[in-house]
């Protein structure tokens, strides 16, 4: 679902006169962060397509990325590397690291379970705890198509030069930190 449901963004001019009525308004501001979510949505909206053409939603890619991570891509000649985490995920630590919530990230489960992508069996340390783990049909499906998906991502980013990415990295990294620190005082309130 799109944030911004704005394809026709208010021009700056616009914005400057209804800082008149409202000095609250920052056109700058505005400017900037409309454009943010338009081109989040766009963003999104093509990777959606992409995953639609997969019959896989978004967040079921999401946790087959999430354990594709963990089942071995983070081995490089026989040693761990910071690449991600080693072994099966926890049905919890998966949620955490998609960021639902644990009944989200169950119902995400029992579906890619029932499409035999992934299987759940005890903990080998913890009898009381679950793991999931990729099937081989699940490896076999994303390792088919995890090229195309980094693909489009080259694609979007194509327009830029490897400069401008790590500007864009560097100033989203701060609208992240704000919006971190604004929730985060939010639910402290």
């Amino acid at each position: 679902m799109p944030f911004l449901l704005l394809k026709d963004l208010p021009r700056y001019e616009c914005l400057l006169e209804g800082a008149k009525e409202f000095p609250e308004l920052d056109p700058s501001a505005c400017v900037a962060y409309l454009n943010l979510l338009r081109t989040g949505d766009e963003v999104a909206g093509v990777i959606e397509r992409q995953l639609n053409d997969h019959n896989i939603s978004q967040g079921r890619f999401s946790v087959l990325m999430l354990l594709w991570r963990s089942t071995g891509v983070a081995r490089r000649g026989g040693a761990e590397t910071p690449c991600g985490t080693v072994g099966p995920r926890t049905p919890a630590e998966l949620a955490d690291a998609a960021g639902v919530t644990r009944a989200t990230m169950t119902g995400l489960i029992d579906t890619l379970e029932r499409d035999k992508f992934v299987h759940r069996q005890p903990d080998t340390n913890d009898r009381r705890m679950m793991s999931v783990q990729l099937t081989d049909r699940g490896r076999e499906f994303i390792n088919q198509l995890i090229p195309a998906h980094f693909r489009m991502m080259a694609a979007l980013m194509e327009p830029l030069t490897e400069e401008e990415r790590k500007t864009l990295v560097s100033l989203l990294n701060k609208v992240l930190q704000k919006a971190s620190s604004m929730a985060a005082q939010s639910a402290a309130e």
